[in-house]
């Protein structure tokens, strides 16, 4: 890379990513051997099973219940559905549907051979395949047509709980100058171990991540983007208790980005630590192979922890999440990296130690996108204050070069905010990212000064927690609070009952066919 704007230590840097390397191999080495039925009802969505029984319980579920229920989930539904294939000559969906109407519960005496069963499986593994690959060629034939807009992306909200007006909503966004929609899950769903079938209306908050609305909001926006002439990326959450699950069906209908990060739901939603960083490394496959860019939660840490004393913790798990996101074989590329502009304006220098903060993380992390975070902790009933915070966030998004700018706006926090405010925000960020377009090359930080000095020592503090870290395992560093000041127990949490460790004949061939990322 150029050289340093800051006098980095890059061998600092590099024994630090060494660390985080040591940790997410510990990590990885408890995912081996485990399995979700998150992972489960995936592997069911991608053999083309999908629809309810008539309860309105998902197909996907009503398999993966079963299997558990009769304690052979270990053995992973592929070899459950080889089997009832080879026996039967269904289709996938057909076992599914005869299984939810009480026909056959399809567990046979007999288990047919592992070549016949890999054969009968082979097909729809090639066709889930094809669909992914299709979705991620046409997103690239679009970029190519019409082109987007420069770094930073414009990044905006939008969830009124029912998807027609969200792409009514996100359609007027487009028009005002946003490059990415967001479209932020109803309230609870992150916690929510299935995943809701169709077209809703009645999202709380946020609107409920269905495949169906997915469909609906990439239809819009892509009309949108024919409309104005650029392309306009489409972001979700594949976090929670369904990760790879929602992952498949956002690269089934062509999403652009993702949140995933298993930290933020172990710390701020209660999810089972290990359950959910197997739910992760599957996901994270899944996205790197519809090249879909992750947007990690690291910004979240300051919510619940001083952003001056802490920054060190964000750096951290800015180490260790691109460290897990290799061994799932996701590029660089598509790690957007999560950091936020949340220190207390009251503070003198308060906008120097975010510089200083913000640069040191686009260095280190040269090749990601990075998704920057506005401030909100300290934002008050003051508007006209507030949206001088977010100018001055603007200016440090384009100044150091980040990636995904997510804009602040004050009614933000209602998820759907005032148009007017959106237009506000829209107009801040672009007249500021045109006005200082080229500060960043123009202007250089003193040897010796604030913003050299701040950046070494968040560094520093930095590689001083990963030692800590990889001695003690991330597991007993996040059941001590080491991140965002939140303790939470290894075997606690929501969905601890949902890994299952596998048996000797799980086999699950999407593994090497999206690691290699194409």
């Amino acid at each position: 890379m150029k050289e340093s704007k800051l006098g980095l230590d890059f061998v600092k840097v590099e024994k630090a990513r060494n660390k985080a390397k040591g940790i997410a191999d510990q990590v990885q080495d408890f995912v081996e051997d485990y399995t979700t039925v998150a992972v489960e009802r995936t592997l069911c969505r991608l053999m083309g099973i999908d629809g309810t029984d008539r309860d309105g319980v998902p197909l996907p579920n009503v398999v993966v219940d079963h299997l558990k229920e009769k304690g052979i989930l270990g053995d992973g539904v592929l070899h459950f559905l080889g089997n009832a294939l080879y026996n039967t000559g269904k289709s996938p969906v057909q076992v599914a549907q005869e299984m939810a109407a009480g026909k056959s519960d399809f567990i046979f005496k007999e288990t047919a051979p592992a070549a016949k069963m890999q054969e009968v499986l082979q097909p729809f593994v090639d066709t889930s395949v094809a669909r992914i690959r299709e979705k991620r060629q046409v997103r690239e034939s679009r970029l190519e047509r019409l082109g987007e807009s420069p770094k930073p992306y414009v990044y905006v909200i939008v969830a009124t709980g029912n998807i027609y007006e969200d792409a009514v909503q996100a359609t007027a966004a487009a028009r005002q100058g946003a490059d990415v929609i967001a479209v932020i899950r109803t309230t609870g769903q992150s916690l929510l171990d299935y995943v809701p079938y169709g077209a809703t209306t009645e999202g709380f908050g946020g609107t409920y991540a269905t495949q169906e609305n997915f469909r609906i909001m990439r239809q819009a926006l892509d009309k949108a983007g024919d409309d104005v002439g650029r392309y306009i990326r489409l972001c979700n959450y594949c976090s929670g208790l369904c990760m790879p699950e929602i992952a498949v069906m956002g690269a089934f209908e062509g999403l652009d980005m993702m949140l995933n990060d298993a930290l933020y739901g172990i710390l701020f939603r209660d999810i089972n630590m290990q359950r959910t960083l197997v739910d992760q490394y599957f996901s994270r496959m899944i996205n790197g192979f519809a090249g879909v860019i992750i947007n990690t939660g690291e910004d979240n840490y300051l919510t619940t922890a001083d952003a001056v004393e802490e920054a060190h913790t964000v750096l951290a798990s800015d180490f260790i999440n691109e460290q897990l996101a290799k061994i799932a074989g996701l590029p660089e590329e598509q790690m957007g990296l999560g950091h936020a502009f949340e220190i207390d304006p009251e503070l003198e220098n308060s906008f120097l130690y975010e510089l200083a903060q913000a640069q040191m993380i686009r260095e280190i992390f040269p090749k990601a996108p990075l998704k920057y975070m506005p401030p909100t902790k300290f934002m008050t009933g003051n508007i006209f204050k507030g949206h001088i915070q977010d100018a001055l966030f603007n200016l440090a998004g384009i100044w150091t070069g980040q990636g995904i700018q997510l804009l602040g706006m004050p009614t933000e926090a209602i998820h759907t905010p005032f148009m007017s405010d959106r237009f506000l925000a829209i107009e801040n960020a672009r007249y500021i990212f045109s006005a200082f377009k080229d500060i960043g090359q123009e202007v250089s930080f003193a040897k010796d000064g604030f913003i050299r000095n701040r950046a070494t020592e968040v560094l520093g503090n930095a590689y001083t927690l990963l030692e800590k870290v990889e001695k003690e395992g991330l597991f007993t560093a996040l059941e001590k609070g080491y991140f965002a000041n939140v303790r939470r127990p290894r075997t606690g949490g929501k969905g601890l009952e949902g890994v299952t460790r596998k048996s000797p004949v799980y086999r699950n061939p999407y593994i090497e066919l999206f690691k290699g990322n194409r």
